[in-house]
């Protein structure tokens, strides 16, 4: 039996985005289909549905110490590159239905990428991330999405494009690094956000937007799947899929 969600990470509705102009979810709420779905009666049958979601970026960019700021409420200040790839498991709660998200801290340094690539497949959402006080950092973002994406289906997939150490950058460098970052997201139709790992600055709104935009997709496309299916089985994936998350991150 999986453990209780922690009561911190219960969603009962849609988190807001970071910048408007940068969004493209800017819908006050759940999809009607997706609040309707779970408001129906479930059975105690009921499993994590489980979404799989890739962080990529640049060697140094904060990745892990991103991750383990949410999943943690910790940070460490000593660099540690991610050898590989590494992957936690944060449960919520999204309208009252069990959902977790996979997130796979891929490493950034070179000789570990063709490790790490062989993980992407199979990503429901992809976090690319870039350090705020360093354009090169930017330059590569969108090689780093091109990476990932030649696993995935880019009709599938949601992007998140998000700059890291906020508290780093001056407010001239921090607004002109932005201006070309929201200009980035748009052209890759990526949703931009702006986070600080060290003073958790957005973290845990960002993450909360993925995990609540990843488990409407998910109800989304299995209603869509299913046809004239009830919503009630539809939500009852979990296991299935659980198990699918698992296969792939051991055959990769």
């Amino acid at each position: 039996m999986a453990p209780p969600v922690k009561k911190d990470r219960i969603i009962t509705e849609l988190p807001k985005c970071f910048s408007p102009h940068a969004a493209l979810h800017t819908k006050d709420g759940f999809h009607p289909q997706v609040s309707a779905v779970c408001r129906e009666p479930k059975t105690d049958t009921l499993n994590f549905n489980v979404a799989k979601v890739i962080v990529v970026g640049d060697v140094a960019v904060g990745k892990t110490c991103l991750i383990s700021r949410f999943c943690k409420d910790a940070f460490d200040r000593s660099y540690k590159a991610t050898i590989g790839v590494d992957f936690e498991m944060e449960r919520f709660e999204v309208l009252g239905v069990p959902f977790s998200l996979q997130l796979w801290d891929t490493a950034g340094q070179e000789r570990f990428k063709c490790i790490a690539s062989t993980y992407y497949r199979g990503a429901q959402a992809i976090i690319v991330v870039f350090d705020l006080s360093s354009v090169n950092s930017l330059a590569h973002a969108r090689e780093w999405l091109e990476d990932a994406m030649k696993e995935n289906d880019p009709s599938s997939v949601l992007l998140f494009l998000v700059g890291t150490k906020k508290d780093l950058s001056s407010p001239d460098l921090l607004a002109c690094i932005e201006q070309e970052a929201i200009r980035l997201s748009e052209e890759i139709r990526a949703e931009y956000w702006a986070v600080s790992a060290k003073s958790g600055d957005s973290v845990r709104d960002f993450f909360f937007r993925v995990a609540s935009l990843t488990f409407e997709a998910n109800v989304l496309s299995e209603l869509e799947k299913s046809g004239t299916r009830h919503g009630a089985d539809v939500i009852k994936i979990g296991r299935g899929k659980e198990s699918s998350f698992k296969n792939k991150s051991n055959c990769c």
